[in-house]
């Protein structure tokens, strides 16, 4: 008699239900194992923190304001305009402008920056000796007032991106006919704001980064000033009468000229001079990452044309190409 053949039963024994899970199981740890051996311990993920503002820069963006110092009689680069209310809502304090309060070509420079930054910008009026001087004491974070890179002030301020470049020539009384050119004010009485770089040429002192320059006048009298516009007007008061010639940049003796002023331009550039925002070295806070934003942003606006756009706006042409072309690393101000 044959016994039909019948297929095993897949489910598992009734006597152990779980034989077959607990070998799947067993199998599951093993290969894990295995694939843990062979990797090595496995490590937690890496958690990347960008870091955020610090020193100046922090301070700044934690009160909302830039504080700018620049010159209040400097047209066209700055002039304070008379009777202009403060701006409502701002947080300025009481002894600072308002943005509305000036106007030029720096202050729309300033103005730009602190835009970028994300903050107000306000404006306060010191002395150019205490500008230039360094050690600001916390007073105010940048000037932005048409400064010149020098050597001698890098000593004690950073200089950022320079945003224009300008130059310096000799205006003398439009009745004068005898200078015929920059040689002749040799020993002559000559007017200049203190502290300036046109002060610096005419000791003989003066250095700029990329120029070689030749000091053309000898043995000035130099007569010094507030600001550029001041000793223009003593200038305009006769020939020879309390000055006998000024060094200024172009652009400042042809606005006083265009109002009526009468004086006149001696000859060409006596040299060529780059101008940047400047931060103090000594600063209680650190002034690096400032410096660092103020490049990417000056760098920026030239790229973006705002520099050229404000040059043509105040100066009738673009003098801002070699300024954005400046290779501010060969100062290696950084450490």
């Amino acid at each position: 008699m044959r016994v039909p053949f019948r297929f095993p039963n897949p489910s598992p024994s009734p006597r152990n239900p779980r034989r077959r899970q607990s070998w799947r199981l067993a199998g599951a740890l093993i290969l894990l194992l295995a694939v843990a051996a062979a990797c090595g311990p496995t490590s937690a993920p890496r958690l990347i923190v960008t870091p955020g503002p610090t020193g100046t820069l922090a301070r700044i963006l934690d009160l909302g304001v830039l504080v700018i110092a620049t010159d209040a009689d400097y047209a066209p680069q700055s002039e304070l305009q008379q009777g202009v209310p403060r701006a409502a809502d701002t947080r300025c304090a009481a002894n600072q402008y308002t943005a509305n309060q000036l106007a030029g070509m720096d202050i729309d420079v300033a103005r730009e920056l602190a835009r970028r930054l994300g903050v107000e910008p306000c404006f306060v009026t010191p002395p150019w000796s205490q500008i230039v001087g360094g050690s600001w004491a916390g007073h105010w974070d940048v000037s932005v007032g048409s400064m010149v890179i020098t050597p001698e002030r890098m000593q004690v301020l950073y200089f950022a991106q320079p945003y224009t470049s300008g130059s310096a020539v000799p205006f003398v009384h439009r009745d004068n006919q005898t200078f015929t050119g920059a040689s002749s004010l040799s020993g002559k009485r000559i007017g200049v704001c203190v502290g300036c770089a046109y002060e610096a040429y005419l000791n003989h002192s003066l250095e700029i980064p990329t120029q070689d320059i030749q000091f053309l006048i000898d043995d000035a009298v130099i007569v010094g000033y507030d600001t550029d516009t001041t000793a223009l007007a003593d200038l305009a008061l006769g020939d020879g009468t309390r000055l006998d010639a000024v060094l200024t940049d172009p652009d400042t003796g042809q606005r006083e000229i265009s109002k009526g002023m009468p004086i006149k331009q001696l000859g060409g550039p006596l040299y060529h001079d780059f101008v940047a925002p400047a931060i103090d070295k000594r600063s209680s806070d650190d002034p690096l990452p400032l410096l660092a934003r103020l490049n990417e942003i000056v760098q920026q606006m030239h790229r973006d044309g705002t520099l050229s756009r404000l040059s043509l706006q105040y100066y009738g042409s673009d003098s801002t190409g070699p300024a954005g072309a400046f290779d501010i690393e060969a100062l290696n101000q950084v450490p």
